[in-house]
């Protein structure tokens, strides 16, 4: 009987990031503290604000809400947040929404650019959209294990894996939305003498900004989906208050996180969807 080696993929990839942990390990420090920095800050000025009283950043919220979207949207986040206060998961959930911003603020500007230049460079494209199906298909859980040698346990951890996990719906969708954009745009742009600065600036981003909008809209859900998962790897949040049900079999606890993370995104979806809707 012929025998076939296996391939050796995974001690591959295990060579590959033990190698790059020792020796770009400073590489990951230096990144490690600017974002925890960055996500304690978040986290400690919304705390503060909360601290005098959760009402205080409900308020802001709903305000937000309305200026941004409709009157129903933000009595809807008003009585929303409020529930989730109620129920006691108001720090874990304002830990979640600092996570989330972060994240998806890191998605939306790597993304960007490299949907802009898979927009405009045929190669680029090519390349980048089969890593794109890749990191779609991937199962979610995979994602957190290259995330503990390179970062530990915790916040940043989260971070990482949440940015790779949601960041290919803002390239595809910034990429589709230039190359949507009509011809004609395009030729009176050239006939006038336009520079590709200034198409792209000019032209090209405010017509394709409700399909970039929906990418971002995308980049949220994701985002916020992941963080709950990466709970597993320390991320706090209404995702641990998930991860400590799990493992005390307290299902009412469990649901309860879970009616809150259902809540956040309902709001951020919904508040999303609104401005995109208004370009």
């Amino acid at each position: 009987m012929i025998t076939i080696p296996k391939f050796p993929l995974g001690e591959g990839i295990e060579y590959g990031i033990n190698y790059l942990t020792d020796n770009f390990a400073f590489i990951t420090k230096a990144v490690s503290a600017v974002v925890e920095t960055g996500i304690e800050g978040l986290n400690q000025g919304l705390m503060y604000i909360s601290s005098f009283s959760p009402l205080i950043l409900i308020a802001v919220i709903t305000v937000l809400a309305w200026l941004v979207s409709t009157r129903r949207i933000a009595i809807g986040s008003f009585l929303g947040l409020l529930f989730i206060w109620n129920l006691g998961l108001w720090e874990a959930t304002v830990s979640t929404f600092s996570l989330v911003l972060i994240s998806t603020l890191i998605s939306v500007m790597m993304g960007l650019p490299l949907g802009i230049l898979a927009a405009f460079y045929e190669r680029f494209y090519k390349v980048v959209m089969p890593v794109l199906d890749f990191m779609q298909t991937m199962p979610a859980f995979v994602y957190l294990i290259p995330a503990i040698p390179f970062f530990g346990l915790g916040p940043v951890s989260a971070v990482f894996t949440t940015v790779i996990f949601s960041m290919p719906p803002a390239i595809r969708l910034t990429c589709l939305g230039i190359r949507q954009v009509p011809f004609d745009l395009i030729e009176a742009a050239d006939a006038f003498g336009a520079s590709r600065m200034q198409k792209l600036y000019k032209i090209q981003l405010p017509v394709a900004t409700p399909t970039i909008m929906a990418g971002v809209n995308q980049t949220i859900m994701l985002a916020l989906s992941m963080v709950v998962i990466a709970a597993m790897i320390g991320a706090g949040g209404l995702g641990g208050e998930v991860w400590r049900a799990i493992q005390r079999l307290k299902p009412g606890m469990g649901f309860e996180a879970g009616i809150a993370v259902v809540i956040m995104a309902i709001i951020l979806d919904r508040i999303t969807q609104n401005i995109k809707s208004k370009q």
